[in-house]
């Protein structure tokens, strides 16, 4: 029975049809398919591999759209076109263009390994957008309410839970968010358990459970990306964290790699030539902040840490609110980054 990574690929191998089919607006240039979005709009900011390997690095059926940061394989390309938000349904989409028949049972097609990278596409897919659920609720508590260019968040209300082998398993509603390689790859999720009675100060909106905050999949070297990074990235530990200074800096590129280690793991693109490394003020931080720093000096590229008045740019934003986090955050950026980042006005 075809796994998910199965059809992606067999989806790849006809690259072409599919977005003659999907995308028709659009046109063939060189190795690529040109069109204007997922909604089929002409134009060129959506572009297509049409060739290239199966899997991995540059390879067929791989697609980002330039104008929105959104990218995947031609299954997310599928789901968003047709509107679907159940993988089965995609499942079926996929499977009904390549002519394959549909499985006896589907309600255990496409098994994969528990906590593998196909594990958490399988998730991510079967997540919802956060507009309108308590994914949203739980971000706008913390300060959060600029969601503009977050597309690798979603929402799952009934998430599995297991506290640990012995226990049985659980189901809370939780925050999905993918995390990429720097190919634009999901190669794993962070999964953040919400409390579904709402946001308390005493947990902060998240579940009442030991662990409400998990990662599953292949994370070393990547991260939860918002906007598309060029010359400038900022990179930072927690997902609050990096949304935080988004909301002051709504332009900035950042990433969020989840963990002190995966900070100062991160991959750098050769292309950036400044990176801000959003410090938590804490022991694990300062590790962190040096070992990215020395890595990045390595390779020529200016690095910058921005350090919040309190332990994390997220205590700042819910402490002081985001025009006097822009403030703060001014007087730490290079000087032609002023005016690139910080809003007209500010």
């Amino acid at each position: 029975m075809q796994s998910a990574s199965d059809l992606a690929a067999d989806l790849a191998a006809h690259a072409e049809e599919v977005c003659r089919e999907y995308l028709s607006n659009g046109k063939r240039q060189g190795r690529y398919w040109l069109v204007g979005n997922l909604d089929n709009d002409p134009g060129r900011s959506l572009f297509v591999k049409l060739t290239g390997p199966p899997a991995g690095t540059g390879a067929a059926g791989r697609w980002t759209d330039a104008a929105t940061g959104q990218h995947g394989d031609l299954l997310d390309l599928i789901r968003e076109s047709c509107r679907l938000t159940d993988f089965a349904d995609v499942a079926d989409e996929a499977r009904r263009f390549l002519s394959l028949p549909k499985p006896l049972v589907r309600t255990i097609t496409d098994r994969v390994a528990s906590g593998s990278p196909d594990a958490a596409r399988r998730l991510f897919a079967m997540a919802r957008p956060i507009k309108g659920t308590l994914a949203e609720t739980y971000l706008a508590a913390r300060g959060i309410a600029d969601l503009a260019g977050t597309d690798c968040l979603r929402f799952h209300p009934t998430c599995y839970y297991r506290p640990d082998r012995h226990s049985p398993t659980e189901t809370w509603p939780a925050l999905i968010a993918a995390v990429t390689d720097s190919t634009g790859m999901i190669t794993g999720v962070h999964r953040t358990w919400l409390d579904p009675d709402g946001f308390s100060h005493a947990n902060l909106g998240k579940a009442p459970i030991d662990t409400p905050r998990r990662a599953m999949g292949r994370l070393r070297g990547g991260g939860v990306r918002f906007g598309i990074a060029t010359d400038i990235l900022a990179a930072g530990e927690g997902i609050e964290t990096v949304l935080s200074v988004r909301q002051a800096l709504p332009d900035l590129p950042t990433v969020a790699a989840l963990s002190a280690a995966h900070l100062a793991a991160i991959d750098l693109s050769p292309a950036l030539c400044r990176l801000y490394v959003l410090r938590d003020v804490d022991p694990a931080g300062d590790t962190a902040v040096k070992t990215l720093t020395d890595r990045a000096t390595r390779l020529g590229i200016d690095t910058i840490p921005l350090t919040p008045s309190r332990e994390d740019f997220n205590e700042d934003l819910m402490a002081f609110g985001a025009d006097a986090l822009s403030n703060h955050l001014r007087s730490q950026l290079a000087p032609e980054d002023v005016a690139r980042f910080l809003p007209v006005g500010v």
